[in-house]
Formats: structure tokens, sequence, C-alpha cells
């Protein structure tokens, strides 16, 4: 069947001048949309699967102009929408159309929305979080004809809360429309594919249409020093202070840093190429890295681009680097979704990425045209990170993701979604049921479940201590029907979404001038006026600091601090642990050039990163007898500088293991043999300090049986302090704490 055939005369006449012909996902595509059932649509990015959702609907919608709102697309980031939207131009100019395209994001301007539902847009463009706002306000009158929806990115939503969300969203919006909305998902590889079908149709019938090529790939991981054990970098001139100043400037000192052999490494790759993305794990290091690489350069190349940046900033930069005037952007996950950075010809991750899905979204932003190879170079660390970035790589090439898992019945999302749908009209029982099971990651959500819920939400607490929470939402017991209770509306406009409300700051100019972007509360609980710090790679000094807002006013050229953010941290998958191990199982066994020429060939090091992986595995052999692997747990005990013992339990398999059994240790060691021991963990292993025992404690009282664990961590995990940040944000998200300020 002919790909185009769906189509007016006009739009194919169009299409075939523009382009040479329909990418894999297009010819796919177009026919399952034009069927009218639900589909969705895999491939990897730069695969025109953003076209392949809105042809056929611009072409629909081209006839009959004006005619209210009816084809509505949904995108998980901000940056994307702005991006879409652009990218519609296009299209909408060469068809010579009158379709109006318009943007609902939390930037829209209170000017623009108010314009919107006084005259409807054709074609919406969205996040999860406004299309719920939508929902709740007036402005639901405006989606009453809505006929499509395009989700874009399932893959970022899928296996969170936020997913969740929108799933709930997604049901409400159909109880609103007089026919089903038919729904397109767009998504990057994803495994299982059929999950995150069910997850967009609500487990309803869906064509799965999977145009998923893996991209050629130009790989390797680069190592700038010959031994990683003595990097032999200078110490920086400045070491830092004994009074806390130190967090006004960089604290890269000691002299074994591998940093500064990083930085003229990484400005030569940029130098030779057109334009560089460099990722970074956290916002912090994308502030410090842009810093280094222009002094280094001795002239601006580099600029930073994360989350914490106001969005006029964030505009500004990705257009200088889609114009291809800013050699080099240090970024987070900001821009590592959909947005079409056609110019980027290498991508640079500094660490592993700590996950397969990650490294390929990332190194997919090279090359974003169909067909391209993309070019990636990943610089690590240290040496275990060395080892993870192998691994990454090489699955990276094989294409082997990991799993996508959707949340089931997360109950503080359900909670949210009651109140605001109760808040505009009295809702049977029996309906909001059927309603919320309609959404995939509650199918199979009991009455039971949704009955604790409400009685929740009606103030039926389980004990005195939660009277001063409010109840939210009147159950008419003998009717079986729920209504919101006075200012359940605000409460749920004010609160919307699941991104959970860590407590930032605004940065304002002084006197009224613009938003610079937001710091972690804890980073300004530590400052003071005058201090001067880093925020988008320009330097700023505070003026004043209130309830909310620091107010700042530029300071060029003065040293600042590079802020850090708290909530923030990725730990690595068990799956990928999983992967870790058994590299590390079979490397051991070669000999040297077998295990050298290996690392080259499948795990694309570079010669000076390959002897460094080896050497580590040798020496951890050596050392222990045997390598923590995906069947070897190895644990270590011995005296540490002050005579205090310590054990070290290695396992490859990530901080979301280590984190729960570390707890349960020290637990059990207290209620066992009265020890008091302090744990820490990372993704490598638990590390035990038992600071007044006189002997280390015997192996059998470190083994824990699988049926125990449970119970022990249940016991113990309502008193750290983790819990308690965690239980704030589920609080928050079902409305039972509102935001400090909305």
């Amino acid at each position: 069947m002919d790909p185009l055939a769906p189509f007016s005369p006009k739009t194919r006449a169009w299409f075939e001048q523009a382009f040479a012909g329909p990418t894999p996902a297009q010819s796919s595509g177009w026919p399952a949309i034009a069927s009218g059932e639900h589909v969705l649509i895999q491939a990897p990015t730069g695969s025109g699967k953003t076209l392949a959702a809105f042809l056929y609907g611009i072409d629909r919608l081209d006839q009959s102009p004006s005619a209210g709102l009816r084809l509505l697309y949904i995108s998980p980031l901000k940056a994307l929408n702005y991006d879409v939207e652009r990218n519609l131009r296009g299209p909408l100019a060469g068809l010579r159309s009158e379709l109006r395209v318009g943007v609902r994001t939390g930037d829209t301007p209170q000017k623009e929305r108010q314009a919107m539902l006084r005259s409807a847009p054709d074609i919406l463009i969205t996040t999860p979080e406004s299309l719920f706002l939508l929902l709740t306000s007036q402005a639901r009158e405006l989606l009453r004809t809505i006929e499509t929806v395009i989700v874009d990115e399932v893959h970022a939503v899928a296996g969170t809360k936020r997913g969740a969300h929108l799933a709930l969203s997604l049901e409400r919006l159909d109880a609103l429309v007089a026919k089903p909305v038919q729904r397109i998902g767009l998504s990057a590889t994803q495994r299982p594919i059929e999950e995150i079908g069910r997850f967009v149709s609500g487990d309803r019938p869906i064509r799965i249409v999977d145009a998923g090529t893996r991209k050629e790939l130009d790989l390797q991981i680069v190592v700038p020093v010959e031994d990683m054990r003595e990097p032999g970098g200078r110490a920086y001139e400045n070491p830092p202070e004994a009074d806390g100043s130190h967090l006004a400037v960089s604290t890269e000192g000691g002299t074994a840093s591998i940093w500064p052999s990083i930085y003229p490494a990484l400005l030569e790759l940029v130098r030779e190429h057109r334009s560089t993305i460099v990722f970074v794990n956290n916002r912090r290091l994308a502030e410090r890295l842009a810093l280094r690489l222009n002094e280094l350069a001795e002239e601006d190349i580099a600029r930073a681009h994360h989350g914490s940046l106001a969005r006029e900033q964030r505009v500004e930069i990705e257009e200088l680097l889609k114009a291809g005037q800013i050699p080099c952007l240090v970024a987070t996950s900001s821009l590592e979704l959909g947005i079409d950075m056609g110019a980027v010809d290498l991508v640079i991750q500094v660490e592993s990425p700590k996950s397969v899905a990650r490294g390929l979204q990332r190194v997919g932003r090279a090359g974003h045209e169909l067909g391209s190879v993309s070019k990636g170079r990943i610089f690590p660390k240290f040496r275990a990170d060395l080892l993870e970035c192998a691994v990454v790589a090489r699955a990276m090439r094989e294409g082997a993701i990991e799993e996508t898992a959707i949340p089931r019945n997360p109950l503080d999302v359900l909670a949210q979604q009651v109140v605001a749908i109760s808040a505009d009209a009295e809702i049977a029982i029996d309906d909001l049921h059927t309603l919320v099971r309609g959404a995939y990651p509650f199918s199979d959500l009991s009455r039971a479940q949704l009955e604790n819920v409400l009685d929740m939400l009606a103030g039926r607490y389980p004990s005195d201590e939660f009277a001063e929470l409010r109840p939210r939402i009147v159950w008419d017991r003998t009717a079986g029907v729920i209504r919101g209770r006075t200012g359940a509306q605000r409460l749920a406009i004010t609160n919307a979404g699941t991104i959970p409300d860590r407590g930032l700051f605004g940065v304002h100019l002084v006197g009224g001038g613009g938003r610079v972007g937001e710091l972690d509360e804890e980073m300004v609980y530590e400052a003071r006026q005058g201090q001067t710090f880093m925020l988008g790679a320009s330097t700023w000094r505070i003026e004043e600091i209130t309830r909310d807002r620091v107010l700042v006013s530029p300071a060029p050229g003065a040293p600042g601090a590079i802020p850090f953010w708290k909530g923030e941290g990725v730990g690595r998958p068990y799956e990928l642990g999983e992967k870790i191990g058994a590299a590390s199982r079979e490397l051991v066994v070669l000999s040297d050039a077998k295990a050298d020429k290996r690392l080259q060939d499948d795990f694309f090091l570079d010669p000076r990163a390959a002897k460094n992986l080896l050497t580590y595995l040798r020496e951890q052999e050596a050392a222990t007898g045997a390598v923590p692997s995906d069947r070897t747990i190895v644990v270590e005990r011995f005296r540490d500088e002050i005579g205090d013992w310590r054990v070290c339990i290695l396992t490859p398999f990530g901080g979301r293991v280590h984190a729960p059994w570390g707890m349960a240790l020290t637990a059990r060691l207290r209620d066992s043999l009265g020890i008091e021991a302090q744990s820490i963990w990372s993704d490598d292993g638990i590390a035990l300090h038992l600071a007044d025992s006189d002997a280390p404690p015997p192996l059998p009282d470190l083994l824990l049986a699988p049926d125990e664990l449970e119970e022990i961590v249940v016991q113990e995990v309502g008193q750290t302090a983790l819990f308690g940040a965690r239980f704030r944000e589920n609080a928050s998200r079902a409305l039972l704490i509102p935001r400090r300020r909305p």
C-alpha cells in the first residue's frame, strides 16, 4: 500500500516536494493512524516520528480550520514543546494552511491563556501537568471537541508516577468528549513494547508500529591518563580554607585529580567538531565544567544548560546551539529527549550514563538525522566508573536496554486526581472506579483500595495524630457519591502534578528584574549576602535573600561558587549491575592479551582505558582472591587508620539493592550483638564502620535470610531521613500537605 494514500492531493504534493520519501516510521505509521485505531510508534531519535504522528491529523483538520481544538499534543518536556511548535510551522506554511497552533505550559503568560479560551486553536501543544490543569478548570470546555491525542516521548514517563498521573488525565479527557479520542503514542526503543502499548491505550486494543532500527554508533571510551591510580594532575592553586568559604570556589584540591587531564582532552574534541554536547549527571558538574572549559580556552566556548535555568535563558542557549553558534553545550538530562539538534556532530558523556537507555538517548543527539552515524565519546572519572562505562557501551551497541516497569496503583497520584475530579461536580463511586481502572497503571485497582483512599480524603484517619489534616472531599455513603469541599479546586490547581516540591528558591534580578533560575534550599541556607555564585556560566552576587527568593545583581568576571542541588543522583539499575558482574567474571579468567583484545574490540575502550581496567580487575583479584560479580559477593574485614573495625560487602548490584540491605545489616548487628554500626552504601557495595567493637562480627551475623529481610527493612525504614522526605512528597502529591507557597 502506498504510505501517502491516506492524504489529500495538496498534502501529498507538499510532502513529495519537501522530502525524498517517507522514513520507516512514517510509511508504517500513516496507514495505522488513518485506520482510526490507537497506535504506538516506536522508532529511534531523528526518524521523523513527530511528522509521522502529526501529518495525518493536519491533513484532516486542514479541510475545516477554526472548528475548535481537535488535536492535542502532549510532551513531558517544556523545551520539546517549543521545538515541536517551531517544526510544525514548516508543514503548515508549505500547505498554506490556516490552522492555528497554541502552546500551553507552565511558562505560558496569563494573557495568552485567556486569549486561547476566547478563540480556540486547532492544535494545542502542552505538558501532562498543563493538561491536568485544563481538565480541572473552566478551560476544560476547550477540550470537548478533541479527536486525537499525541503522547510524545512515552518512554520518559511510562515508568514513573508522572506517567500514572497522565494516564488518569487521559481517562478524564475520554469521559469529557462525545466519542473516544484516538491515542497516538511515540516512543524511543523500549522493552517490553507491548507493555508501553497498554500504557498508551489504557489496555484497549492498539496497533504497534515498530520502526526501531538501531542507529550506527561510533563509540569509544577515552582515558586521558596512563594510570588512573596516579593521574598526576596538578593541585589547584586554591586549597580550601577551613571556614567553609570553599563553597565559593572550586574544591578540586589534592594532587591526584583526573580533571586537569580531562579538560584539555575535552577542549581538543570540541575544537575538532562543529558543535558538541557534553552530558554530565548533575547540575553542579554542568556549571563547573562549562566554567573550566571557558577558562582553559580563554574564550567563551561553552555554556551550561539544565533545568534550574530560567526559560528565556534555556531557549536562548538552545537557539544558539541549533544555529551552530556555540561550539559546546554542557547539559544534564534536560537535553536528552527529542529536542531537534540538527547541528550536533559529537556527544561526550562524562561519567557513566548509569543506564543503557539513557546512554542511547544521549548519544543519539549527535547525527540526529535518519541514517547518520551517532558519534559518542565517554570519559570515566575513576576505575570503577570505567568498568561500568565499558559494560554500558557494549550493551548500547547491542541495543540491550533495561525493561520499563510501570508503577502499579500509586495511591498518592490517585488521591490528587480524585480531588480534582470531584472538585467540579459530584460523581458516583461506581463511575469513579470504572474511570480510574481505565488507566493502565490502575487497571487492577480493587474497590477496597479505592475506598481506603476516599476514607483518607474524606477525613477518616486511623488515629487522632492526623486530626489537623483537613478533609478534601465529602463522601455521601448512602447515595454512593463524592463531591469536593470548598477550595478543593484551588488546592488541586496549586498543587498539580507529581514532580516533587524539593524546596527551590527562585533567583531574580534585584529591582524587579527577570528570573535567572533557581537554587536548592540547602544551598540558600548556607549562602550569605554579598556572596557570588555561578548560574548558566555567568556570575551573580547575592543582594538579598527573602522568604522564597534570592535577589541578585550580575557580577561579571568575579569568581563564583558552583551551586549544588540535592534532589539528584541516579542509581544503577539492577539489570545493569548483573551485566557488570558477568563482564568482570568473564574478563578475569582470560589471559592479559586476550582480555586486552576483548576490551578494545567488544567494549570500545581505547588502549589506555583497556590497560587501566585490566589492572583494576587484576588488583582486586590479587587483594581478595575473588572479584565481585553476578555470582560472587566479596566480604572484606580490616582495621582502619584509627584502629576501628570496618566490614565491606562488595557487589555490583547497585544502590537500590545496597541501601535497604545496609539498613537491615545495621539493625541486625544492633539487635543480635548490641553493636552500633554505621553503614554507608554506593552502587558498588556497603561499608560498615564498627566503632566500639574489639572483633569484627562473625560471618553468620552478616548473612540475612531472604524471608527475614523484608520484615527488618519495613521496621527500620520509618526512622530514616529518606523516609521522612519521601513521605512528605507523597503526602503533598495526595494533597494532604499542600505546598508552603502555591
